[in-house]
């Protein structure tokens, strides 16, 4: 098995307190023969995310990122409730071992998962899986059926019907990514103010219940060390609830680029689908349409929802930056992601109309 790029040592500022997790550990978890070794997977932007190894036992520890961070985010004990029962009825969900909610132990709340292993693709292919138009196509199909099959999920048989308040789903969501970029902005950005008023305008009735990730892309999808089109798990769960399925199309299309998509859409966010074979956004929708049998006609305002809602995460990434809660030099130029962002938006709305 190759080595996981995405394994770095620790970061000075994200340290973990092991004179206090390692006792907790073994008294909590089935298996810690060993002495434990910690990394850090280092690709994340938001929550902290380490490898805990027992002598040959793995484990993946969960936990928000450093400093203040905005009401009902980063939310281990959601991701956890998901994680302990999905996988009966997901395979593609990671199973959740144990919650820690004791402030004692690292001073925020943490889970601990099992280890799943296979690479993350980002923004651009592995080299050794370039300029393969058949592989890229077949990876494009393969997120959206991964996404259809979750839709499909009744979150009642995975123990999950009493998730979120699905009622009012894209109301409350408006509401509440609306209130995170009022507290989190640095600058007022007019684009953002004229996504808002139009997402508020018309929104879309919702046709069915579904679990819905709320950030579901490429680089959430681990995929086969030997065939990147087969998903071995689907990560990041902490903003998992019951809703409006098609918010979750949405946040995926915003990523989605094609190679005529302009420099700033480029810029502000994309996966490696501007690469030959990949589908089109519009295939994209229309073989959900066909997986799910759910109506898209709406897709432009979902579209349009998940720009702003990545646009809100970024800005809260970022203040966490200016503020000096986080140290990460990768952060440093979100301020021009989050006015690209809402350049798309607003290209995206003048499209629409």
């Amino acid at each position: 098995m190759p080595s996981d790029p995405e394994l770095i040592a620790i970061r000075p500022d994200e340290q973990l307190d092991l004179s206090r997790l390692e006792p907790w550990l073994r008294d909590h978890l089935p298996e810690t023969d060993g002495a434990l070794e910690v990394e850090q997977f280092g690709g994340g932007h938001a929550n902290l995310t380490y490898l805990l190894r027992f002598g040959t036992r793995e484990y993946v520890l969960r936990r928000p990122p450093l400093g203040p961070v905005a009401p009902g985010s980063h939310d281990m004990g959601r991701e956890h409730q998901v994680l302990e029962r999905l996988g009966d009825v997901f395979p593609l969900a990671p199973r959740s071992y144990v919650l820690c909610q004791d402030p004692e132990v690292l001073g925020v709340d943490f889970h601990v998962l099992e280890r799943r292993h296979g690479q993350v693709i980002r923004q651009q292919m592995p080299e050794v899986f370039r300029d393969d138009p058949a592989l890229n196509r077949r990876i494009g199909e393969m997120l959206v059926d991964v996404l259809g099959e979750l839709h499909g999920v009744d979150p009642a048989a995975g123990g999950l019907g009493g998730l979120g308040r699905p009622d009012g789903f894209l109301a409350r969501q408006m509401a509440g990514w609306t209130s995170r970029w009022d507290v989190a902005r640095s600058e007022d950005v007019a684009d953002v103010q004229r996504m808002i008023s139009w997402l508020g305008s018309e929104p879309p009735g919702a046709q069915k219940t579904t679990l819905v990730h709320n950030d579901f892309k490429l680089d959430n999808v681990l995929v086969s060390w030997d065939d990147p089109a087969t998903p071995v798990a689907v990560l990041d769960w902490d903003m998992t609830t019951r809703g409006d399925p098609l918010a979750d199309l949405g946040f995926l299309l915003s990523f989605w680029t094609a190679a005529n998509d302009p420099p700033h859409w480029q810029a502000a966010a994309r996966m490696p689908t501007e690469q030959p074979g990949f589908p089109s956004r519009v295939e994209v929708i229309e073989r959900y349409a066909q997986r799910t049998g759910l109506d898209t006609s709406r897709a432009d305002w979902y579209h349009v929802f998940g720009v702003f809602k990545l646009l809100v995460i970024v800005q809260q990434i970022y203040i966490r930056f200016v503020r000096g809660q986080t140290q990460d030099q990768r952060f440093a130029g979100y301020g021009r992601r989050v006015r690209d962002l809402a350049r798309k938006g607003i290209d995206l709305i003048d499209g629409a109309k």
